[in-house]
């Protein structure tokens, strides 16, 4: 049941014409006011069939409030809090991408979506997750430059002959870098018949003992689909919140229950609301950046099949 805030909520976003997308990391509360929680490739493709609504409350970090403002250059689009920064995708500043292409100038520029939009207009293509593989195979080049993720990365290269070139060499992801072989080993022995899903932007030798690695999205599925009744979830908690509470018939269990995306957390429904009262925090593009970003967004989308 919704308590008093989030009906609150729910009436201004009728009196403001407005949706809320949300990223499968924020909060359970965050989550059952959205309008839509997804992982960064669907919020890609929400974000890019938006039509009816004036104003869009991104609760989110800020490279996915960009790329909705990126698809959306007539539209309002808030964040509700912008300090919500992801440090994965400052780690690699659009002057970064110009040096790799210089050192590298055969090779095509696929760059996670999880980048600013000025490193999203220095990329040939972009790609989430959930979808880099097929990015990469869709792309003639035999040399990929691929940041600024090195774990999604490498897990391109176990599926592609080409030449992964990760940019920068040591990017990550902070929450997905807690995971280790250790937490595994402890909870098979305690769920021996659970099913281990990963995330690919944890560390290989992780990859390596999972099930199944998967985008977030992609865990989704697998766990409704799936027959099994147990499943240990590596990656950010707040999954785990949206698993349970979409699948009461199943034990789900974080890998680790401190692996907590701190910025995504940022957002609350207090905040959420002032947005939407106040129009406070508008995701701001430069246009010239945005029109060669929003290239490089479509083209992904047009390739992209969610898996």
């Amino acid at each position: 049941m919704l308590n008093n805030l989030q009906m609150e909520i729910i009436e201004l976003k009728k009196e403001k014409n407005a949706i809320i997308l949300a990223h499968n990391y924020q909060t359970g509360d965050v989550q059952e006011i959205a309008d839509f929680v997804g992982d960064s490739l669907e919020l890609c493709i929400k974000a890019s069939h938006i039509t009816e609504s004036d104003l869009v409350v991104f609760c989110g970090v800020d490279f996915m409030a960009e790329t909705a403002a990126i698809l959306n250059p007539q539209k309002k689009i808030l964040i509700p809090d912008r300090e919500a920064e992801c440090p994965m995708a400052h780690m690699l500043p659009a002057d970064a991408v110009r040096r790799a292409r210089e050192k590298y100038p055969d090779a095509a520029v696929v760059l996670y979506v999880n980048t600013l939009a000025e490193a999203k207009a220095e990329a040939d293509i972009l790609c989430t997750s959930s979808n880099a593989a097929a990015v990469v195979e869709s792309l003639n080049e035999d040399e990929i430059l691929f940041g600024p993720d090195m774990n999604l990365a490498w897990y391109v290269s176990q599926k592609s002959d080409k030449m992964i070139i990760p940019i920068p060499e040591e990017g990550h992801c902070y929450v997905h870098k807690m995971f280790h072989e250790g937490d595994i080993y402890f909870l098979r022995e305690n769920y021996p018949d659970a099913v281990l899903l990963v995330h690919p932007e944890c560390d290989p030798e992780v990859q390596d003992e999972a099930d199944e690695v998967l985008s977030t999205g992609g865990m989704i599925r697998y766990v409704v689909e799936s027959n099994k009744e147990t499943f240990i979830i590596g990656t950010e908690v707040d999954l785990v919140t949206r698993l349970k509470r979409e699948n009461p018939d199943k034990t789900i269990i974080p890998l680790l229950s401190e692996a907590i995306c701190k910025t995504m957390k940022l957002h609350t429904l207090d905040k959420v609301k002032n947005s939407l009262l106040n129009e406070d925090f508008k995701v701001n593009v430069d246009a010239v950046i945005a029109d060669k970003a929003r290239k490089s967004v479509e083209r992904m989308l047009a390739v992209s099949t969610p898996k």
